[in-house]
């Protein structure tokens, strides 16, 4: 009877904690479109009310709206207008105090991750942490530039080592090149095993025979 039970909890427990965060995430985006429509109705005459209401209770709204409005927005800024409005867009908030900063230091992160030809979290390698002999898992965030660089020389490279089973925190290490062991798995698999704390290890590569 245990065996069937925990056999059964494996089977269900992936969809039902999958379903429990989409769930999450439709609730979230709706309740800033609620809120969204809250401003709305506070700047707009009380006539408006009767169409803003109803748009209240349909479930998942607010997604199909945030997902049309960056898409929308995406294909606004790949033409040449498009990057001119964007640039317009940065040098005002770039003038504004205290914001600025915040701004500043958040869109120079997202555009080093989230760009395609950056090199941020698109590698998995074993480094020795937090002692010689103790190896664990990071990811590869590029590589030293300006001062920094000027100090260590060109041999470095910027990982973040993340903690388990949390890998939203960890720790940022400049490392030599000659003291980390570039991984063959893919970044999926790498924080797969990170968040398991190694009880789920990624299919060793398949090693080919020379002809």
């Amino acid at each position: 009877m245990k065996k069937y039970l925990l056999t059964g909890l494996l089977v269900w427990l992936p969809l039902a904690i999958t379903i429990w965060v989409l769930l999450w995430l439709v609730g979230l985006l709706d309740a800033i479109f609620g809120g969204l429509l809250t401003g709305i109705g506070a700047l707009t005459p009380s006539s408006t009310a009767i169409f803003i209401e109803p748009l209240r209770h349909i479930p998942g709204l607010g997604v199909v709206l945030v997902f049309s409005a960056l898409l929308v927005t995406g294909a606004l800024v790949s033409n040449v207008a498009g990057r001119w409005w964007l640039a317009q867009w940065d040098r005002l908030f770039t003038h504004i105090p205290i914001f600025r900063s915040i701004y500043n230091s958040v869109k120079k992160v997202s555009d080093t991750l989230f760009s395609s030809n950056g090199n941020a979290f698109r590698k998995a390698m074993l480094v020795q942490y937090p002692r010689a002999g103790v190896w664990t898992i990071a990811f590869q965030t590029g590589t030293p530039s300006g001062e920094v660089a000027g100090h260590l020389g060109s041999d470095f490279v910027s990982v973040y080592v993340p903690t388990t089973p949390n890998p939203t925190s960890g720790f940022f290490l400049l490392l030599p090149r000659s003291e980390v062991i570039e991984l063959q798995m893919s970044v999926d698999e790498a924080l797969t095993y990170v968040i398991s704390m190694g009880s789920v290890a990624p299919v060793a590569p398949v090693a080919t025979v020379p002809k």
